[in-house]
């Protein structure tokens, strides 16, 4: 059974990318979205095994998405993608969202596809 994906970026390149490089795998089965209201007013609970997430979007950052997603299913484990080097302007978010996220959540961009697949195995496997 695939994974079931959701990605989030307002780079349609990036979220492309993403669709392309997973799916190839054949372990997931990804949906793209480069609107966060678009992807909030599309999410279901239960159709989703992870999503990924983008800091940086217009109308809603990453964490306010993840909040708002985690409403609508708790289940579904989320990790953000980043280009940033420091999150220092998001520690308020991330306290508050997600108190007990992991670095290991958060994916730096740009980052090689056998490094990506690495992390979201390991997002994946743990529990939370």
């Amino acid at each position: 059974m695939k994974i079931k994906t959701l990605v989030v970026d307002d780079e349609p390149d990036v979220t492309f990318t993403l669709k392309t490089t997973l799916e190839a795998t054949g372990l997931f089965h990804i949906d793209t979205f480069n609107e966060p209201s678009k992807a909030l007013s599309n999410f279901r609970p239960h159709t989703y095994d992870l999503a990924i997430l983008d800091i940086m979007i217009p109308q809603m950052n990453g964490f306010e998405l993840m909040r708002e997603i985690k409403k609508v299913d708790e289940s579904v484990k989320v990790c953000l993608l980043t280009a940033l080097s420091e999150l220092s302007e998001y520690a308020a978010d991330i306290k508050k969202i997600c108190p007990i996220l992991d670095k290991n959540y958060i994916i730096k961009k740009p980052i090689e596809n056998t490094a990506l697949l690495k992390q979201l195995k390991q997002i994946l496997n743990q529990n939370n």
